[in-house]
């Protein structure tokens, strides 16, 4: 496979999951802010810009408002992480590699594309859930046509930029409820410190997931040992790092291309087997989320070096 190929298709991956969690994320800061006293809405979505990175829109300045965070986590075409600005580069990088897909997988790509449209605005609190719904619809066709494609390079190369995008942004969401969310002066373990957990928990659609595993009411540190830990849940890190390795491997056998992104894809997997959520806590739960998300970036370059995308 030539190596502009294999990145386009590592960047289908990498941005239609960023599309579809943006969007989760989108839903579930709705119905968080209408469940958070009216001076905190503000900081709901802070929080929501915080995971995903404000861009453009903190350098604007003013307030954040529900309206100005929807627009710019949906529609804004300044916004590099908005839903449609993700949509449209993995809809280019699909064009770029039309011939490795299958007629199912483009048209997934391109029907979630139309969805959007020219939309520039997505209205109110109403008509923004609509637009949720329907791009949520679009993107588990994606998925669909991927868990039919044949299980070859074009299909592990989405896959694995899947795995990494996926890994980034449940560090950062975790990161995020630990570190910034909960407002000053709020009781940890209060009426809107549970919505929260619950918010992140639909997030990752993890809630059917806690309470299969746990059978207890909910509890922030077993929420930590749920999207880091446990492998049952496949947005957990540890599960997206078991498929990175995985995936790593299936390409390189068939490529003869294995070298440092194995190396360190291993040995990350290898810590979160010989740890558990206590130890992480001990050490920090912050300092080493934010360890891992660098890790998952220099994992992403040396993908890029192993595997000649640039």
């Amino acid at each position: 496979m030539l190596a502009r190929t294999a990145a386009n298709l590592f960047w289908i991956g990498r941005y239609m999951e960023r599309a579809e969690f943006t969007t989760r994320l989108i839903e579930a800061t709705i119905r968080l802010d209408s469940l958070s006293p009216h001076t905190e809405s503000s900081n709901t979505w802070a929080s929501a810009l915080a995971v995903v990175g404000d861009g453009p829109m903190g350098d604007s300045g003013g307030a954040v408002t529900s309206t100005r965070a929807r627009a710019f986590l949906s529609l804004e075409a300044g916004n590099p992480n908005s839903v449609k600005s993700c949509v449209g580069r993995a809809r280019d990088n699909a064009r770029a590699a039309r011939n490795r897909l299958t007629q199912e997988v483009w048209e997934a790509i391109n029907r979630t594309w139309l969805t959007l449209g020219n939309r520039t605005n997505p209205g109110g609190i109403q008509s923004t859930v609509n637009l949720v719904e329907e791009i949520k619809a679009e993107t588990r066709g994606f998925e669909g046509a991927l868990q039919h494609m044949l299980r070859t390079e074009a299909n592990w190369f989405m896959r694995l930029g899947t795995m990494i995008e996926r890994m980034d942004n449940t560090a950062r969401l975790l990161d995020v409820k630990y570190y910034l969310l909960l407002p000053q002066g709020q009781e940890v373990g209060g009426t809107l410190d549970r919505d929260q957990w619950m918010t992140l928990l639909h997030v990752v659609s993890g809630q059917g997931a806690y309470r299969l595993i746990y059978k207890q009411a909910l509890q922030p540190w077993l929420v930590a040992d749920l999207l880091i830990y446990r492998r049952e849940l496949p947005r957990s890190l540890a599960s997206c790092a078991a498929r990175t390795v995985a995936l790593l491997g299936r390409i390189g056998a068939v490529s003869g291309r294995q070298g440092e992104a194995d190396r360190v894809a291993r040995r990350r997997l290898d810590r979160f087997e010989a740890s558990n959520v206590d130890t992480l806590i001990g050490r920090g739960l912050h300092e080493s989320l934010q360890k891992f998300v660098a890790e998952n970036g220099e994992i992403d370059a040396a993908i890029a070096r192993q595997f000649k995308f640039t």
